[in-house]
């Protein structure tokens, strides 16, 4: 008896866990879509954003990736998006690819900016901010990247007397030390 009780809690916990992926997919899929106008926007970069993420104006849900092409052009990403019908956006409204958190996915955040004229179905939002790379950002704060900040193994940092003790032309203080004087060996 107490075997056919097992069975049928596990059934049903896999019961529940497929009708909530279920409910899951369909909310993720394009089916039951409220419908919207389509809007269009070019970045140099769309890392990470991909067809059906979010587009969120103040962190709200308001529209949906639909498609990224390439402008053979310009070389720069066109992401086709659209937005529900009760919003009406300012033509000078900006668009930026954001992350929902450090390891998280993607969404296109939308300001709405303050002009009276407002963007047509079809049109192009022109002010734009591309996805920042993880990578290139940890890159730039390790290696310094163009902050003047000390290159790391120590060079770059002021010798004795206030001179760089790369430069072999510092004078003064006590003269210019060789690459890598003073420090610890490896």
């Amino acid at each position: 008896m107490s075997r056919n009780v097992i069975e049928t809690i596990l059934g049903a916990v896999v019961l529940i866990v497929a009708i909530v992926f279920v409910v899951w997919a369909y909310g993720r899929s394009n089916v039951g879509d409220r419908g919207g106008y389509t809007l269009n926007a070019k970045f140099d970069k769309v890392d990470g954003l991909d067809p059906g993420a979010d587009v969120r104006i103040s962190g709200i849900k308001v529209g949906r990736v639909l498609a990224e092409t390439l402008d053979p052009q310009t070389f720069q990403a066109t992401v086709t998006f659209d937005v529900r019908n009760d919003i009406k956006l300012p033509a000078d409204s900006s668009a930026a690819i954001l992350s929902t958190s450090l390891l998280g996915g993607k969404f296109l955040g939308v300001t709405p900016g303050g002009d009276e004229k407002m963007l047509q179905p079809g049109a192009e939002i022109t002010i734009t901010q591309s996805s920042i790379n993880l990578e290139d950002l940890i890159g730039r704060f390790i290696y310094g990247g163009g902050s003047g900040g000390a290159k790391p193994g120590g060079q770059g940092a002021p010798a004795a007397g206030g001179q760089d003790a790369t430069d072999p032309f510092a004078t003064g203080g006590g003269g210019a030390q060789p690459q890598g004087a003073g420090q610890a060996p490896k």
